[in-house]
């Protein structure tokens, strides 16, 4: 293993006039290495966080700030990014390569984060390399403050389950696959925690509640989630409580997190909990167990079947999932009393994704523009004014009909502007697009052509808000935004596949404002690269 470079610890008081000293500080040191896994049964290279596969969960309250010392012991530059943490006013600690340089081989780097205003259900992934084929993944748990009602009772026991696609082939062949230019195969599996099938259980006593906080950190497939014999009543959607629905199945699309409780009232013996991909042929399955204490009987019966394959059915169920405007969110004010429906928005952006070839290789575009990351961060180049690394504007407000081309597209907007965007899905699959440093309203979502005239059907009272949104083939899904978070923010497709060959961009939130309330100075720690090398960050 290479020699750690360390840094001192007075690092990790750099941002404290900045982040607020009134508020709880929590401290992670984690060492990402590789290690031999075997998900699927065969031996495999893993990314391990401090040895564990899946990565350890973070667990905190709004308004912690969180300092996590990540210690680089791979071979490549390593990024961990936070997806749905918004930390506000500080978009360079992101952990993407459009606003924080990577951790080299060998050295480390502290991300400073603050859980601002926010509640729920998130993970964190490696976003360079493609890395995430290979783990580095965990779960991340923002409680509420003790003083702050939640709409249940707590639960008898808190359970993160990550699931998604995975592969049985070394990401850094996956990676080549892609780097020549073509598509990935299908996946091998699904796994539950890092494991595959009946591999993964839980346990619970008969007559108590629980709370599963289901994530899809797979690569690709949107997956339906069911336990037999037992309902699921959402409860939480990526920061937002719902109005507590209960279903016999759900969809989760991929980078999206919901909490359910189920109640532990049958029989007590051993439950399939069964995982299938969704709108796929073949349809990948994998399953675990719900085990009741004190019984070793094991499952009976047949699986518990999944929904329909029409594509009715998820969009009806996604359309169920609303608000709970009596509910608080994260403060003492109802999370609903924001009437978001009431504001006027003064843009609307339309994006539409497509696929093609550039030069006979395999690209993915937004409204025609295939991303490609520039020599520098976007957001360093944004601070210290280094020309010719982006172009605000570099890509259109709607589709246009031209053929792929490659660009960095950044689109810019102003600060504290109320927008809409519009996803318009052409193709023939679901896609998932995630928003970073945001929630949005999801307004509306329906089949066909989006116009004007379909705002006549959004839902302008307690649609609900979150950072990861689906849009269905041949359909449209609509957001509202409000752009209360200065920075530059990575929106892009959660098919990651699709997000390293360009379907992505950057939204830059702009304000001339230099005062600490809109934005955060750059951390003195910040690593610096590209043509931002050698320049000197602003002491606090």
């Amino acid at each position: 293993m290479q020699q750690l470079t360390f840094v001192p610890a007075a690092v990790f008081v750099i941002l404290v006039a900045v982040v607020g000293a009134e508020n709880p500080y929590r401290f992670f040191t984690w060492n990402v290495t590789y290690g031999t896994i075997y998900p699927l049964g065969v031996p495999q290279q893993g990314i391990l966080i401090n040895g564990q596969f899946p990565g350890p969960d973070i667990h905190c309250v709004t308004n912690d700030n969180v300092f996590i010392n990540v210690y680089n012991s791979l071979d490549q530059p390593f990024l961990i990014h936070w997806n749905g943490v918004q930390n506000r006013r500080n978009s360079f600690e992101d952990g993407v390569f459009g606003t924080t340089c990577p951790i080299p081989p060998g050295r480390n780097f502290t991300y400073i984060l603050q859980m601002k205003d926010q509640i729920g259900s998130f993970y964190y992934f490696p976003s360079l390399a493609f890395h995430k084929a290979a783990g580095g993944f965990g779960g991340i748990r923002i409680a509420s403050r003790p003083l702050i009602p939640v709409p249940f009772d707590p639960p008898a026991d808190d359970y993160t389950v990550l699931i998604g696609d995975w592969y049985k082939t070394n990401h850094t062949a996956l990676k080549a696959i892609l780097d020549r230019g073509k598509k990935l195969p299908f996946p091998h599996g699904i796994l539950i925690n890092g494991r595959g099938p009946n591999a993964t259980s839980f346990s619970v006593e008969q007559g108590k509640t629980y709370r599963f906080r289901i994530c899809n950190v797979g690569l690709q497939n949107s997956l339906n989630f069911r336990i037999q014999a037992h309902k699921m009543k959402i409860v939480e959607v990526e920061g937002t409580h719902t109005l507590q629905i209960s279903y016999s199945s759900i969809d989760i699309h991929v980078g999206q997190c919901m909490s359910v409780l189920v109640t532990a009232d049958q029989p007590s013996q051993s439950y399939y909990i069964v995982i299938s991909s969704r709108f796929t042929t073949p349809i990948l399955t994998t399953t675990g167990f719900l085990r009741y204490g004190n019984s070793n009987r094991p499952p009976s019966g047949p699986l518990p079947g999944g929904p329909t394959t029409q594509v009715d059915w998820s969009l009806n169920q996604a359309r169920s999932i609303r608000s709970n405007l009596t509910a608080s969110g994260p403060r003492p004010n109802p999370q609903g009393s924001y009437h978001y429906g009431m504001i006027k928005t003064a843009r609307t952006i339309r994006l539409a994704s497509s696929a093609g070839q550039v030069d006979h290789k395999q690209r993915y575009a937004i409204n025609s523009v295939s991303y490609v990351p520039a020599d520098t961060p976007l957001k360093l180049a944004d601070y210290f004014k280094i020309s010719g690394v982006f172009r605000v504007g570099s890509i259109p407000d709607a589709p246009n009909g031209r053929g792929i081309y490659l660009d960095t597209p950044v689109l810019g907007a102003d600060y504290r502007s109320f927008i809409e965007i519009v996803f318009e899905n052409y193709e023939k699959i679901i896609q998932s697009y995630h928003l970073n440093g945001y929630s949005f309203w999801v307004v509306g979502m329906d089949g066909g052509q989006w116009t004007s005239a379909s705002r006549n059907q959004y839902n302008l009272r307690d649609a609900v808000s979150r950072c990861t949104v689906q849009v269905y083939p041949k359909s449209w899904t609509a957001i509202y935004i409000a752009l209360d978070n200065v920075g530059m923010w990575n929106l892009r497709s959660e098919f990651w596949a699709r997000q390293y060959l360009g379907q992505q961009l950057y939204l830059r939130v702009y304000t001339a404002s230099t005062s600490l309330r809109d934005e955060y100075p750059i951390p003195k720690n910040a690593r610096l690269c590209g043509r931002a090398a050698g320049r000197h960050t602003r002491p606090l």
